[in-house]
């Protein structure tokens, strides 16, 4: 489960986030490509847009729900 703890400083302020746990497997970037981003320099997965509507959020959640090490957090705070 993702921690609010480890979540990496790249993610946008708000509500989803990935933590330390991302193995970089890709994923969230194909599920929600309109939220999610590589950091070439780390090799992990960020939120670098916070959802802006029912269709992004849905994506956002079946993202966290299919990440295969729990990364991705859905209690982030604006």
């Amino acid at each position: 489960m993702a921690t609010q703890a480890d979540k990496y400083t790249d993610n946008i302020a708000g509500k989803f986030y990935c933590d330390s746990q991302c193995i970089d497997c890709d994923l969230c970037r194909e599920t929600a490509p309109d939220n999610f981003k590589r950091s070439d320099d780390g090799g992990y997965s960020f939120v670098y847009k916070q959802p802006a509507n029912d269709e992004e959020e849905a994506r956002c959640k079946e993202a966290m729900e299919g990440c295969p090490v729990e990364a991705i957090g859905a209690d982030g705070s604006d």
